[in-house]
């Protein structure tokens, strides 16, 4: 099959965070000692039993995790312009609160309005006395700063302790590990960065040439009774009993806890895979799962912050263990583990930026661990025909065993590049695994943004502050919903053209945040700085570089000249693949650096930053148009970053390379098309590379809830046009082609297809009595189902067939082929195919018609 390019929306839309600081209150600790050997920073939080911040470290060779306890008397913060004696003056308050602590004054960069100034830092006892908690000191000063950041983040950025990475305790406080840098590296910096600019990317160097350990970890996956067919439980109340815990851990545990049940008899069977281990009480059952959870530094689960982890937490104290025992803690926004962290992957794989860079969009759409499993592992969940609470023992074990199995597997498949990537971007945007893995990539980038507002002693400001001093958009959005005018998409023809060439542009919006030092501090600073674009009024100061600038122009850079190189020359298979998982790790951060600046969700929203990205972009596209123009060459498309060029020669593009090259932007020849099919719609077109690559984007984007007889369809269509090498084989395809799509609809109006080939395959995204205003179809198949003692809820996967009834719908285990709704099959047919068709001069009216269009 080809590959599919799509579409990723900017990251604009952005889950509010909780603001309050997540307290570690579990009385279940890892080894607390002042001597501890190299050791990888997991965690950090604030312990609110010791009224500290707490590290969890990690150090694979001892298998140990280690605690160690801030013993610099750090504590929360905010910061206002008021004076100590003013505020003392005139809002006692503050001083009588009992969570206030003291004053400090300091002094600090604004590089808002360029200058330092003189701040007081007002300190409390903590963290819910700085904000979060009833009247707090932010509450009370009303106009601040920094009040806003969790402690535990204000106290990494404060003590430089960066998630991810090594340190050591000698009884001196926490020292980081020397990272030696290779020699080759060391010395392309000096080829690659200016002077200025190679002193900071030294400095990020360590982050990426620190050894990725492996971190020891158990997926837990947890099945429960219910009476009731159509009741999901609910683990806010934990009222039915835990009747499964598969438990396979990275180490070879392979274990399924079972409660043994009246009525079930357990016969003898051997298992290969797994340990089966029974129960006769669920309190003992719960204490094994408690006691395995202590052992492991990382625990790893698919939705456990909303199901698993909070039902055993809950059914632990209903059936009377001591909360002090319980090595589990419901956050307000996650749930947490002691000694070590948990990772839920659900949350992870709903990242949008994980979704569309890391891995390419493969799993776009899905959010069930069946629909992702199959999209990157090649697996899925095993299929169930009943409800888990009559499943027999053994059939029970099985699939409660192949779901903690896949969620461990995420993280080990492909040389553990899923947990490498997670401790990289830990690195990258100095934030805790547990944060990292729940949170939006604009999230990531503030965080990496404040850290070095802090590292460099800068006033970290408002949004408010930067709207008032920088003003807002002065260009139209096209695209409904959108502030500023976007990116340059060229209107594509409509049919067939051949040996067509694509122009990259490499990372071409970190390259203009880069090339014209874009940052919230630089753009519109002074009335007679430089004017990048005559039809805007933004200006940029270029006498200092800016903190974003600089950051993005180093990780494109270190990404482009040094980590991609690496990633395919390095000397050994496991080096590649790591400098592949760094440079994967820096495309999702520089990729989405300059949507952030645009999105009002953002802490440091500069609309001016984004507006000026985008038109500097469409600026480049259209002058490279004009110029491929001038040599001869015909532009049959473009998109945003890419160049779609038709009668080419090798002379004519080296010319038009070093036009781009002397305005500052990396172009690069991307591909070569034997052909490529234009629909006529922007972002629409499939093509065959001379290596007989297929690449199709748009074209087929409605297929993703296709059933499987059209995406066979689709799929054999693509194959036959890649024997497509001349005009004159554009006709013997076309015919090849309508008689494969008369074949197909005849079999739909014959009804001569199986139920298998029609059934649409859809995930359930919450629980059935959680639809409550507009049930979609496959809800109303998974109502049918559970009218027949089939329970179904969140994740489980329902396969429909369209019907011609009042319901309109039903599930495949209740369908005939007789009740099949042939119009809604021949739809998909037609959606799936018009474009295709039409490249090639056929309509699907005409094609049905027998008519030709050429």
């Amino acid at each position: 099959m080809g590959e599919f390019e799509e579409e990723f929306e900017e990251f604009e839309e952005e889950v509010k965070e909780y603001e309050g600081e997540a307290i570690e209150e579990s009385r279940i600790k890892g080894v607390i000692s002042n001597a501890i050997p190299p050791s990888v920073v997991l965690s950090i939080v604030y312990d609110g039993a010791e009224g500290k911040a707490l590290v969890k470290l990690y150090d694979p060779v001892g298998d140990t995790v280690y605690y160690w306890y801030d013993n610099t008397g750090h504590r929360p913060y905010l910061i206002t312009n008021k004076t100590p004696e003013e505020i003392a003056e005139k809002m006692p308050e503050v001083l009588r609160r009992p969570g206030f602590s003291h004053f400090d004054v300091e002094e600090k960069y604004d590089a808002l309005h360029d200058k330092k100034i003189l701040v007081t830092k007002v300190y409390a006892k903590d963290p819910l006395s700085v904000g979060g908690g009833k009247n707090s000191l932010r509450d009370i000063l009303r106009e601040t700063w920094e009040s806003r950041i969790k402690y535990h983040h204000s106290y990494l950025f404060d003590r430089n302790i960066i998630p991810g990475m090594w340190y050591r305790s000698n009884g001196n406080g926490l020292t980081p590990v020397e990272i030696s840098i290779p020699p080759e590296i060391k010395s392309t910096l000096g080829n690659v960065f200016q002077p200025e600019y190679g002193k900071i990317a030294e400095e990020w160097i360590p982050l990426f040439q620190a050894p990725v350990p492996h971190i020891r970890r158990v997926a837990i996956d947890v099945e429960v009774y219910t009476p009731q067919e159509n009741k999901i439980p609910d683990p806010r109340e934990a009222e039915y009993e835990v009747i499964s815990v598969a438990l396979v851990g990275s180490d070879g545990l392979r274990r399924v806890l079972i409660l043994r049940r009246p009525g079930n008899d357990a016969e003898l069977r051997y298992r290969p895979d797994y340990e089966v281990i029974f129960f006769d009480s669920e309190y003992e059952l719960i204490r094994e799962v408690l006691k395995t959870i202590t052992q492991y530094p990382v625990v790893v689960t698919f939705n456990g912050d909303n199901f698993d982890l909070p039902y055993i937490y809950n059914r632990a104290l209903a059936l009377g263990i001591s909360k002090e025992e319980i090595p589990i803690a419901a956050k307000r926004d996650y749930v947490s583990v002691a000694p070590g962290v948990h990772i839920d992957m659900y949350k992870f794989f709903a990242i949008k930026a994980i979704e569309a860079y890391a891995f390419g969009g493969v799993y776009r759409g899905e959010r069930g661990l069946d629909g992702i499993a199959y999209a990157i592992l090649g697996v899925g969940k095993l299929e169930r025909q009943k409800n888990v609470s009559r499943m027999g023992y053994w059939e029970l074990a099985e699939y409660n065993y192949r779901d903690a199995l896949i969620t461990l597997y995420f993280t080990l498949y492909n040389g553990e590049m899923v947990m490498k990537l997670i401790l990289l971007l830990s690195r990258i945007a100095k934030m805790p695994i547990e944060d990292i893995t729940r949170s939006q990539v604009s999230a990531w980038i503030r965080n990496m943004l404040y850290y070095e507002h802090r590292r460099r002693g800068w006033l970290i400001p408002n949004k408010e502050d930067i709207l008032k001093e920088k003003g807002s958009v002065h260009t139209k959005a096209i695209i409904k919903g959108k502030k500023y005018a976007g990116a340059v998409v060229l209107d594509p023809p409509l049919g067939i053209f051949f040996d067509v060439y694509v122009l990259d542009f490499a990372s071409l919006y970190p390259t203009i945040i880069s090339k014209w030092n874009l940052s919230y501090e630089t753009v519109n600073c002074k009335p007679d700085a430089e004017r990048p674009l005559p039809e805007l009024p933004h200006n940029v100061c270029r006498d200092k570089p800016g903190l974003t600038s600089t950051l993005v122009g180093i990780l494109r850079d270190l990404r482009v000249h040094v980590y991609k190189k690496l990633a395919k020359k390095a000397p050994t298979p496991a080096e590649r693949q790591l400098y592949d998982v760094v440079q994967s790790a820096m495309k999702v951060f520089i990729n989405a650096s300059y949507g952030v600046f645009g999105a009002e969700t953002f802490p440091l929203y500069c609309p001016p930053v984004a507006e000026l990205t985008t038109a500097l972009a469409r600026y480049i596209m259209t002058s490279t148009v004009l110029k491929a123009t001038e040599l001869g060459l015909i532009p049959v498309y473009g998109d945003t970053d890419s160049l779609f060029l038709w009668n080419v020669t090798e002379d004519k593009i080296k010319k038009l390379i070093e036009y781009t090259e002397n305005i500052g932007i990396d172009i690069e020849l991307d591909k070569i098309y034997k052909f490529v099919m234009f629909s006529g719609r922007k972002k629409n077109y499939l093509g065959v590379t001379k290596d007989g690559g297929i690449i199709v984007k748009g074209i087929v984007a409605k297929k993703r809830n296709a059933p499987p007889f059209v995406k066979e369809l689709v799929e054999d269509i693509i194959n036959n046009l890649k024997n497509i090498n001349s005009g004159d084989d554009i006709v013997k395809t076309r015919d090849i082609i309508i008689a494969m799509v008369k074949e197909a609809e005849t079999k739909i109006k014959e009804k001569k297809i199986t139920l298998d080939k029609l059934g649409i395959k859809m995930v359930l995204s919450k629980n059935i009595e959680e639809y409550t205003k507009n049930k979609p179809q496959h809800v109303k198949a998974a109502e049918q189902l559970m009218k027949y003692g089939i329970n179904v809820g969140k994740g489980d996967a329902i396969i429909i067939i369209k019907t011609k009834d009042s319901a309109g719908v039903k599930p495949i285990q209740l369908a005939r082929i007789d009740e099949i709704d042939e119009k809604k099959y021949l739809e998909y047919v037609s959606t799936s195919l018009e474009q295709i068709l039409e490249a090639m001069g056929v309509s699907i009216e005409e094609l049905r018609g027998a008519t030709r269009l050429i």
